[in-house]
């Protein structure tokens, strides 16, 4: 249901020199490796049972494949499908395969890896995270090995789209129950090693079906400390780092002759979830409250320097249905004090704030804690770990209040879940989304898509907090690295170094 990207706050940028880099003996020669930073780690190596960002970023058309991809702009493109076809009613769905594809193990794909893998994502005891999206298949058929025939239940007009998503990612039926630690796909590069805390490395698929990748081998290199991160840069230890995790320490980078700062777009949704199952946020004048308490724009200029984009709903704006709404609930204590009261929500009420040990989480909760003290509620905050905060939080719903980021594109069909870990549950809101996906008509679901936000704007089962743009500090002579990133994934088939 979401990805998260970490944005953290250090308070040393000035101090250094960007002019002081140290330019690796290589530089002069045309290189087959790359090395790439990552703040967070992945818990695991399959998308079909995680939804960290991280997962993705490692994976996504690296090692796994999907029938359907979205490129670096966004678009949705073909991958083990060749080609495929929609009936006139909705309800049906032809893929043609391509001939010749292999998995890392050997095996070949077929329509019965795309028929387990789709049925075993939708199955009552799936773990995928959006397994909701393969409950609406009623049946796969296979004419023969190249030919997938998928049969929805109900007409689903996000489903090819969806299709191009991380979780859909065809498996080997032999691999699924090790993926997780040694990942098995179709893609262009094959798992190396991982070395826990240090560096995970893909190494070339030289059986790979599609055009073979320049690269030989990628590392990626865990660098959650800003400061460390940029210092490797700087060194030429690390030659991209995709969603750089302080904006203050990209000073350092202004005016090198070798590393550039590119800024990008990414869907970034950062909000304050409330569980609107538990008592008191399942009185919307206490979720209302909450939200006037806090002023987002000052927010935004103590955690990412002003440079965002204040939120209404659940939708980015680089999302093309996204739609600038009125604030509904602008800053304002006094009207938020009143409303408490008037929800019999006592001052001095103990309320808990988890918070993952990602950056623009603390730091917001940090700020958030100190607003709604001003409106009488006593907020403890509550660090944890990030397994725990995806078992805990995220798994279980176990949790007062929590500051996180979803990062997949169009994901607003989340708050239809009924296993979303903020509890929201709205007829409105179900309506709207199921006559969403009844129709193809783009005109019709831009409609809809605004109707939805707007009715989360007006309900505020969480409290939308803001959006913010995308910096990769990457090396001049690289081509083809992702800078904007629409779909959780840092695919390097593609790249190239200028000589």
């Amino acid at each position: 249901m979401m990805k998260i990207f970490p944005l953290m706050k250090a308070a040393f940028a000035a101090s250094f020199s960007a002019s002081l880099y140290f330019v690796p003996a290589h530089a002069s020669e045309t290189r087959d490796t790359l090395s790439i930073g990552l703040a967070i780690e992945p818990p695991g190596l399959d998308p079909t049972r995680g939804s960290s960002e991280a997962i993705g970023m490692v994976t996504y058309d690296n090692i796994y494949e999907g029938l359907m991809r979205l490129d670096g702009t966004g678009a949705l493109k073909p991958l083990l499908a060749q080609e495929w076809s929609v009936s006139q009613d909705g309800l049906t769905y032809d893929f043609t395969l391509h001939d010749g594809v292999r998995f890392h193990d050997g095996s070949s794909l077929t329509c019965e890896s795309v028929r387990f893998s789709f049925l075993r994502a939708g199955a009552p005891d799936s773990t995928n995270p959006h397994s909701a999206i393969f409950r609406q298949i009623a049946d796969i058929s296979c004419a023969d090995n190249l030919h997938v025939r998928i049969r929805l239940k109900r007409p689903y007009g996000s489903f090819l789209y969806q299709l191009a998503w991380n979780d859909a990612a065809i498996l080997s039926p032999a691999s699924v129950a090790t993926n997780i630690s040694h990942p098995i796909g179709t893609g262009p590069f094959v798992f190396g090693e991982w070395r826990r805390g240090d560096h995970l490395t893909l190494r070339r698929n030289p059986q790979y079906w599609g055009d073979t990748p320049t690269l030989q081998s990628v590392t990626f290199r865990i660098m959650p400390d800003p400061l460390s991160a940029s210092n490797a840069l700087l060194a030429g230890e690390l030659d991209a780092y995709p969603s750089f995790p302080s904006r203050e320490l990209l000073a350092r980078f202004a005016g090198n002759n070798r590393l550039v700062v590119v800024r990008g777009s990414f869907p970034f949704k950062a909000i304050l979830a409330l569980n609107n199952a538990r008592h008191p946020f399942n009185d919307p004048r206490v979720r209302q409250a909450i939200a006037q308490a806090i002023d987002r724009k000052a927010l935004i200029e103590a955690v990412a320097d002003g440079d965002g984009t204040v939120l209404q709903s659940h939708m980015a704006p680089d999302d093309p249905d996204y739609v600038s709404l009125p604030d509904h609930y602008p800053y304002d204590p006094a009207h938020a004090r009143a409303l408490l009261k008037e929800a019999g929500a006592r001052p001095g009420t103990h309320l808990t704030l988890t918070f993952p040990p990602i950056g623009y989480a603390r730091d917001s909760s940090e700020l958030i804690a100190a607003y709604l003290e001003q409106i009488g509620l006593v907020v403890t905050l509550e660090p944890v770990e990030w397994p725990a905060w995806l078992g805990r939080v995220y798994g279980q719903g176990l949790f007062d209040m929590t500051v996180i980021a979803h990062t997949e594109p169009h994901d607003i069909a989340i708050y239809d879940r009924a296993s979303v870990y903020f509890h929201y549950h709205s007829p409105a809101f179900h309506d709207m989304l199921g006559h969403y996906e009844a129709t193809a008509d783009t005109a019709r679901r831009h409609d809809l898509s605004r109707q939805m936000q707007e009715q989360l704007a007006m309900d505020e089962p969480n409290v939308f907090l803001f959006s913010i743009p995308r910096e990769t500090v990457m090396d001049r002579r690289l081509r083809g690295l992702w800078t904007n990133q629409p779909i959780a994934g840092c695919p390097v088939a593609g790249v190239t170094w200028q000589p």
